[in-house]
């Protein structure tokens, strides 16, 4: 498989080199961590040839004889070398049992720089300060940008680069596949294993047709308002036998593995949260095209999907915003900064596109509001509104 460089992921490793903290790396299956971590181990051996780097891939059968805390703790101790720099890299830290004691145990000889991966329904960014008694940096890594999607393919023309990604998505392990078909079959098979094994291991889930029912109900309604209740309600019509703490609970393992993304709705006018009807992302849109198929697809949902996902990676706190009682996609905050978003797949139709720019122009605040959809122009404004083209907007450099 060609690689390439993510610088983006790859800086952030750099900026916390040498620092006290466990470095996690985390983020939904087959996303790039493995690679990652070995990207940063070429680095490092050619930015420091003397040190010392201890590199235990668990997917390997070398390692096997590890999977005990003792075991692995023995083993990298045995590794240390006095006078050198010394560092840990563990892939898949999960599959050793008791891995935190011997994580917790080698942090607090403050002899080594730590940097472990893992599944993500066993490495959750809610659980590290529980497993971890020293602090932990977290870096989490996304499948492929659509900028990183040119990069690898070496494509030139952003506007039909951006068509082809909405249709093969980020997921990197899937272009090695030649046809629509066995891409499709690997990206769904990632999918089920992340449901099947990662969670229902995890979770010691009985129900798992309820579970499959659920993720295919979420994949068909990216972007749309859902109602935990409402959708366990619409199950025990179908004579399934569920409530809404269940289906829930089920919700947030699925956000826990990284599957889905949870949009809170925010009121705009009363600068106050909602408590009900969140919207749902996947962290990768070809999940959908996977899992439901490509003949009626949605591309304004897909799009839509896209954004979200590009505004998590660019370290964005995401809402849907809500202002007299028109629904504004996007209200992306970061420290000061605010944007309001609108994303459409098109606004040739009038009726469409004063559908998408009024609730823009009816928020009275100065801060930036943009309207994403497929022009292939250039950008321009609309009354104080920035009407871009999504995919020049997603090449942008880390702002909105």
């Amino acid at each position: 498989m060609r690689l390439i460089e993510r610088d983006f992921y790859l800086n952030k490793l750099k900026d916390v080199m040498g620092t006290p903290d466990i470095k996690v790396i985390t983020g939904v299956r087959r996303s790039g961590k493995s690679k990652l971590m070995e990207s940063f181990i070429a680095y490092l051996r050619s930015r420091e040839v003397d040190a010392n780097i201890i590199h235990i891939n668990f997917n390997l059968s070398a390692y096997e004889n590890l999977t005990e805390h003792h075991a692995l703790l023995s083993y990298i101790e045995n590794a240390y070398v006095t006078g050198k720099s010394n560092f840990i890299f563990i892939d898949e830290v999960q599959m050793c049992a008791g891995f935190e004691k011997a994580i917790n145990s080698l942090h607090a000889s403050e002899k080594y720089d730590i940097y472990i991966t893992g599944s993500n329904a066993f490495l959750l960014s809610s659980d590290l300060a529980t497993l971890f008694t020293g602090r932990t940096f977290e870096i989490e890594v996304f499948p492929f940008s659509f900028r990183e999607f040119m990069l690898y393919f070496e494509l030139t023309d952003r506007y039909s680069a951006f068509t082809r990604y909405i249709r093969e998505g980020g997921m990197s392990g899937s272009y090695l596949y030649k046809t629509p078909e066995s891409k499709y079959s690997y990206i769904s098979d990632v999918f089920d294993t992340l449901i099947v094994r990662d969670i229902r291991q995890k979770y010691r889930i009985r129900n798992m047709p309820l579970m499959e029912r659920l993720c295919d109900f979420l994949v068909d309604n990216i972007s749309n308002q859902i109602s935990t209740r409402g959708v366990a309600a619409g199950f025990i019509r179908e004579h399934e036998k569920t409530n809404d703490r269940t289906v829930s609970s089920y919700i947030k393992y699925l956000c826990n593995a990284f599957a889905f993304y949870k949009v809170r709705r925010y009121d705009i006018q009363g600068k106050r949260y909602l408590a009900s009807n969140d919207k749902y992302y996947l962290s990768d849109h070809s999940f959908k095209c996977a899992k439901l198929g490509t003949k009626n697809a949605d591309y304004g949902r897909m799009i839509e999907n896209i954004v979200a996902i590009e505004l998590l990676r660019r370290g964005y706190e995401l809402y849907a915003g809500v202002l007299y009682k028109k629904e504004i996609d996007f209200v992306a905050i970061k420290r000061d900064e605010k944007v309001y978003i609108q994303v459409s797949n098109s606004i040739d139709d009038p009726d469409t596109f004063k559908r998408e720019v009024e609730p823009l122009l009816k928020i009275r605040d100065a801060y930036p509001k943009l309207l994403l959809t497929r022009t292939a122009q250039e950008a321009y404004q609309y009354e104080g509104v920035q009407i871009i083209d999504v995919a020049d907007w997603l090449l942008q450099d880390n702002h909105p």
